[in-house]
């Protein structure tokens, strides 16, 4: 049996479970209870602290900060965890919190996101898959991001909100409601919408006359003089054989206490 490749300067708990094939570089730190699959590498100076739960072909650059206790001022000690999927990279100093028993107890990431250097993901927030988070990027503890989507660099996202599949969110924004799925939204206090991100959609595989339909939508909810319950019923008597369109009305009609920008 194979056994992981461990620097000699590296610390690794007994109460780690690492697959045979996963790589430990200088003075890279694992706590106890922390698994980690098949085909990871954690780079020097990282440091992974359990309850983590960490999937396959996962790649931690030097000085990640991953699994460590909640920054939140009522966390006692609790029992909470962090679980991360597969093929996931975490440049430089890139730091993931565990949950908080308020907030469900668990911190999740999903599969394929990239988070670039100085990234933050707080207590409690929920990653879906195939995320993009430039430099800097900051969620706020118990955020939901879709997936598909963009955290630019620099930007922020308030507690609570969401970021809906395939958002783009540019750089230096700040998030203080939820984010709206296939649109790009822009700016610091107040953040604003500016139309869906087509080229970003059709690079994706997205069809012209789907969006064209997410234009319309966009343009009836955003544009047109409309309430909002009857842009929503609009959007779905005239664009409904889209699940896309679907999906921002189901999206909207979820929306968190804090409304979403328009």
């Amino acid at each position: 049996m194979t056994m992981a490749e461990i620097d000699s300067t590296a610390i690794v708990s007994a109460n780690a479970l690492l697959a045979s094939d996963v790589v430990v570089g200088p003075y890279a730190v694992i706590g106890p209870n922390v698994t980690i699959g098949s085909g990871c590498v954690v780079g020097p100076f990282t440091r992974i602290e359990g309850p983590a739960a960490i999937g396959e072909r996962n790649q931690f650059y030097g000085h990640a900060s991953i699994g460590g206790p909640p920054q939140d001022l009522k966390y006692n000690g609790e029992h909470t965890e962090l679980a991360i999927g597969n093929d996931n990279i975490f440049r430089e100093v890139v730091t993931i919190n565990r949950g908080t028993m308020g907030g469900g107890g668990k911190t999740t990431i999903g599969n394929e996101n990239f988070f670039m250097a100085y990234s933050h993901v707080a207590h409690d927030c929920h990653i879906g898959s195939h995320t993009i988070f430039a430099n800097n990027a900051t969620l706020a503890g118990h955020v939901d991001v879709g997936d598909h989507s963009t955290i630019g660099a620099f930007s922020a996202v308030h507690q609570f909100c969401r970021v809906g599949d395939h958002a783009f969110i540019g750089g230096f924004t700040v998030v203080t409601q939820d984010a709206l799925p296939y649109v790009k939204t822009v700016g610091d206090r107040p953040a604003k919408t500016y139309g869906i991100n087509a080229i970003g959609l059709q690079r994706k595989g997205f069809e012209q006359d789907t969006l064209d339909a997410l234009d319309r939508a966009y343009r009836i909810l955003i544009r047109s003089k409309l309430k909002l319950q009857d842009a929503l019923q609009k959007i779905e008597s005239e664009l409904g054989l889209y699940p896309e369109a679907r999906y921002l009305v189901e999206f909207i009609r979820g929306t968190s206490k804090r409304g979403f920008i328009r």
